[in-house]
């Protein structure tokens, strides 16, 4: 916001210090930097404010559209049924969703059933190159 030069808060030293004088500008900082932040606060809460009405006249712009569109909406719906919330008076149509099934030993025994075979084939070429 405010620009301020090096050589500028230079010379604003050298004029405080000139005109206030070494021993009283220590308390001289504390009440300007007091009051630079009471302005701040201020200005924060300035702010804020306005963000605040800025946002409620945005909602308030937008509930009327929403209500506009609702009409427009309700006007070319006008007597659709909907189903019960809680499901009571029907389902809508839609069967209730079961759990999966839980998972059973029966995907172990082609494994062991694949194993079986294996060997079997195996022995069966052992005794063809044991004859051959």
């Amino acid at each position: 916001m405010f620009e301020i030069a090096p050589s500028e808060m230079l010379l604003f030293a050298i004029v405080a210090i000139v005109v206030i004088g070494p021993k009283d500008l220590p308390k001289a900082m504390r009440f300007v930097g007091k009051w630079v932040g009471k302005a701040r606060g201020m200005a924060r809460h300035f702010r804020s404010g306005i963000d605040t009405m800025i946002r409620e006249a945005e909602l308030e712009e937008l509930e009327k559209q929403w209500r506009a569109q609702n009409e427009a909406i309700m006007r070319a719906y006008p007597n659709v049924d909907l189903p019960a919330p809680d499901g009571a008076a029907g389902s809508g149509g839609m069967a209730p969703i079961e759990p999966p099934a839980q998972p059973s030993d029966k995907r172990q025994a082609p494994a062991a059933h694949a194993v079986k075979s294996a060997d079997a084939t195996l022995a069966g070429s052992d005794e063809k190159g044991a004859k051959g």
